[in-house]
């Protein structure tokens, strides 16, 4: 018979690297100085852009002065994308907690 804890250990480690991958978010440079939340366009425009750029929203959220985009690409890969509020600018882009796409002007700050 196994030991209870070392079953918890064999069942964690098919989801281990999903557990890892979502925790490894790299977006604490992310900011928009986006001014007054009512000049911000609706939600639903960002949506609509990002459905523009092929991708299967699962979740927008607002992640400090910035709208966050939680989609899948035509590709199939999970990706997490800031747009400036206001522009609906495309501003960055993880995959997996790696930087793959960063808008020419937008600088960390």
């Amino acid at each position: 018979m196994i030991p209870m804890n070392r079953l918890l250990v064999l069942a964690l480690v098919p989801v281990a690297p999903l557990l890892l991958s979502t925790a490894a978010h790299a977006h604490g440079d992310v900011r928009c100085d986006s001014g007054p939340v009512e000049n911000w366009k609706p939600m639903g425009e960002l949506k609509k852009k990002a459905w523009l750029e092929g991708w299967t929203v699962q979740k927008t959220q607002i992640e400090g002065d910035c709208y966050e985009v939680y989609a899948r690409t035509e590709g199939g890969q999970n990706i997490e994308a800031f747009f400036h509020p206001v522009t609906l600018q495309k501003l960055v882009v993880y995959r997996r907690g790696k930087e793959i796409y960063r808008a020419p002007d937008f600088k960390p700050q």
